[in-house]
């Protein structure tokens, strides 16, 4: 292990205790957005610091196996100690590596998930249609919670536009890698001549900002729209303008929200929204900063990049940052989201080490 590793995580377990320490003095309680802040940190710190412990155990258990090695009559059993305590370090030794990676400050954050249709007219928003289902099957995988917040319907089912939100502890750090251009190859119901077309959507996830968030919305930058809601929802919904649009004019975002039982209720779901998208926008224009400096195999996130190809014919599904093929479509599309979620993180996470080890 590296002197620096080595020294950070001693600076770890100092700050541990210094941290525990003021968890349980008298007054901690007084100041909450402080205590809440010290309770997060101690939870972050805890396992890392277990785990260097374990590790810190390793290394006394090597050194002694090590000395036993005089003993003639030890010996045997010395060589295998020593073996299992290498194997042991090195194990702990990547766990400590993986847990020491940044943090995506996001990653347990709940996420509104935006589904676009693209090329492909009313095949296109029928893949929309799909691809909601498939985030949402995967959610109740998850135990989490779907709502839709808004919907543009097609002539003939689908979707030209979704917006659902998706309620649950570490939904963006497992869907983040959704956000870019998915392509479907199938023959559509529309197509008499049993052709395959390729149809094309865009799927951008964001994490939801916090109500005391960082994004600060001027009053001054909105203009705020009311109209009344077309679709599903009987006669309230066509008597009252309860729906909402909100431009942000600086930017010339759009969000309109109508799902919504009252006008307030909208308005309030179209401003979260927006703060989204705002936050979504600073942080890929990060993302893009960093990526302009090294070579970014998991992508930027933004909509043009052709991310992931659906063929319906040969049932399989490809990944085309990371060169994963899986011929379990159906799987896929029902919500089996877990060995494409995780190869993506796994491969996030190598790239990661990568850099800490240049």
């Amino acid at each position: 292990m590296k002197p620096s590793l080595i020294e950070k995580l001693q600076q770890l377990s100092e700050r541990l205790e210094e941290v525990t320490q003021l968890l349980g003095a008298p007054e901690a309680t007084n100041d909450m957005d402080q205590y809440r802040k010290l309770t997060r940190e101690h939870a972050e710190i805890t396992p890392v610091v277990e785990t260097y412990q374990q590790y810190s155990q390793a290394q006394s258990d090597l050194s002694a196996a090590e000395d036993m090695l005089q003993d003639p009559d030890m010996k045997d059993f010395a060589a295998e100690e020593i073996d299992s305590a290498k194997a042991r370090m090195a194990d702990l030794d990547a766990a400590l590596q993986t847990q020491l990676l940044p943090k995506d400050e996001d990653d347990d954050k709940n996420i509104f998930i935006e589904v676009r249709a693209g090329t492909g007219g009313d095949e296109a928003a029928l893949f929309a249609g799909d691809l909601l289902r498939m985030y949402t099957r995967f959610a109740e995988r998850m135990h989490w919670q779907v709502e839709i917040v808004s919907a543009s319907e097609s002539d003939l089912g689908g979707y030209k536009e979704v917006i659902a939100r998706i309620a649950g502890l570490g939904a963006y750090s497992q869907l983040k890698f959704e956000s870019g251009g998915h392509r479907v190859q199938r023959v559509p119901t529309t197509e008499s001549q049993g052709r395959i077309h390729t149809s094309a959507c865009t799927v951008a996830v964001m994490p939801e900002a916090d109500e005391v968030s960082t994004v600060e919305l001027n009053p001054n930058d909105l203009r705020i729209d009311t109209f009344r809601a077309s679709g599903a929802g009987g006669q309230h919904i066509n008597k009252t303008d309860s729906a909402v649009r909100i431009t942000h004019l600086p930017t010339g975002m759009v969000v309109e929200c109508q799902d919504g039982r009252s006008q307030h209720a909208n308005k309030a779901q179209a401003l979260r929204v927006l703060a989204s998208r705002i936050h979504e926008q600073q942080k890929r224009a990060a993302h893009e900063k960093e990526a302009a400096e090294r070579k970014s195999l998991i992508g930027s996130g933004d909509r043009s990049e052709r991310i992931r190809t659906y063929n319906y014919p040969q049932g399989r599904v490809t990944d085309h940052r990371i060169n994963l093929t899986l011929h379990k479509l159906d799987f896929i599309m029902d919500g089996d989201l877990v060995e494409l979620t995780q190869a993506l993180i796994a491969e996030n996470q190598a790239q990661l080490l990568a850099e800490l080890s240049a």
